[in-house]
């Protein structure tokens, strides 16, 4: 058997090729990070290599700077294990005190892990595609974050041009108040504008839900307008609102791609009341492939949401925490379907009113909720069933 390290970097990549004998097959080498440098790690892998089946890869997962050597390694049909850099670390720590650590010695802890075969599983063809969706899907949240903040700044813009406008509609961040601040960005531009032309923006804004009667009413409210007159700041709130208008435009465009993948996978999480297809496209492509866990809570675990323990002697904590040491993109979808599960599912709903009713605090009583929806996903997604709600 052959056993190959490999420690990840920007420029190069540091390698260890040894056996199951411990026999040193090639000394720590270095290859650069292009194709020459992978095909010359193949080569050498090859001119020892008697089948492919017989193979042992192993890297850290180091973010981007893997992604093109593993999506090389899978397409050459190597077997190849993606392994968590904390692992790899407590690893190293637990063979020496010695506080060594350098990239040549890393590659060689790597094919050392590789060798004692502490429950690793190889990284398949499929979770290397899934990284499609886990792209999108990351890229969606960075983008709804980016908007998130944009409509702060538009409160606190509103707040000085025209704060009594906020009172008027249900809330700012809708098309017709955009359109309108757009138009007129503070007070002073609303209450001077021509009662028909704000009329029929208005109303043409809010697809007629708007009227004339409440254009009048703008007007009068910006007459009487506290509000402060200062071109920056409403140059500020129309730029500001073009942004959220271009990430709105963004997100769609990234959402229908999300679509295609999920209608393709067919998933049975969407089968959930309560998980749409972006949530549950977030949860699928953070956690992969399902067979790499071997339980629910080993998903948990993944997530960061297990719980934390401390015991030295007698003393124990009796208040454990969440670890949050996992994907934060899993919790945050974790939590996010959690929330919609509980309002559309009986069976879920009745769950989190339980557990509010022993007294505990609501965001206790969700991730309650969250360890029971995990279970349900690793059940439908192992076995294929659709979920069937309580009757």
């Amino acid at each position: 058997m052959l056993f190959v390290g490999i420690d990840v970097a920007k420029d190069k990549h540091d390698c260890f090729i040894t056996n199951t004998d411990g026999e040193v097959l090639f000394k720590p080498f270095t290859i650069t990070n292009n194709l020459d440098g992978f095909d010359e790690l193949y080569q050498k892998i090859e001119s020892v290599m008697e089948d492919v089946s017989k193979v042992k890869v192993g890297l850290e997962a180091t973010g981007h700077y893997s992604y093109n050597l593993l999506g090389y390694l899978l397409d050459k049909g190597l077997p190849t294990y993606v392994i968590n850099p904390l692992h790899t670390n407590l690893y190293r720590k637990s063979l020496s005190l010695r506080q060594t650590k350098t990239d040549k010695v890393d590659a060689r802890t790597i094919a050392s892990m590789l060798m004692s075969d502490v429950n690793l599983k190889s990284y398949s063809d499929t979770s290397y595609h899934n990284e499609e969706l886990k792209s999108l899907t990351r890229y969606r949240f960075d983008k709804v974050k980016e908007r998130a903040k944009l409509k702060v700044s538009i409160s606190r813009l509103v707040c000085i041009l025209f704060p009594e406008i906020e009172k008027l509609v249900p809330t700012l961040h809708m098309n017709s108040v955009y359109e309108l601040l757009y138009e007129f960005p503070g007070a002073k531009y609303v209450a001077s504008a021509h009662l028909t032309r704000l009329a029929n923006l208005v109303e043409t804004a809010s697809k007629g839900h708007y009227t004339k009667n409440t254009a009048i009413t703008f007007r009068e409210a910006a007459r009487t307008s506290i509000g402060s007159n200062m071109p920056a700041k409403s140059l500020e709130l129309k730029h500001t609102i073009k942004l959220i208008r271009e990430l709105d435009s963004e997100i769609e465009e990234i959402e229908n791609e999300i679509k295609i993948i999920m209608d393709k996978i067919n998933s049975p999480i969407l089968s959930i009341p309560g998980i749409s297809y972006r949530m549950g496209a977030m949860i699928l492509a953070e956690i992969g492939d399902f067979s790499q866990f071997d339980s629910p809570d080993k998903i948990l675990a993944y997530a960061g949401m297990s719980p934390s323990t401390y015991q030295s002697g007698q003393l124990d904590n009796c208040h454990s925490r969440m670890e949050k040491r996992g994907s934060r993109y899993l919790r945050y979808a974790l939590f996010n379907a959690t929330t919609y599960v509980c309002l559309w599912d009986p069976t879920f709903k009745a769950y989190l009113a339980k557990k509010r009713s022993e007294g505990k605090h609501y965001y206790v009583a969700l991730s309650h909720a969250t360890k029971k929806l995990v279970r349900v996903i690793y059940k439908l997604e192992t076995s294929g069933q659709q979920y069937i709600e309580a009757v």
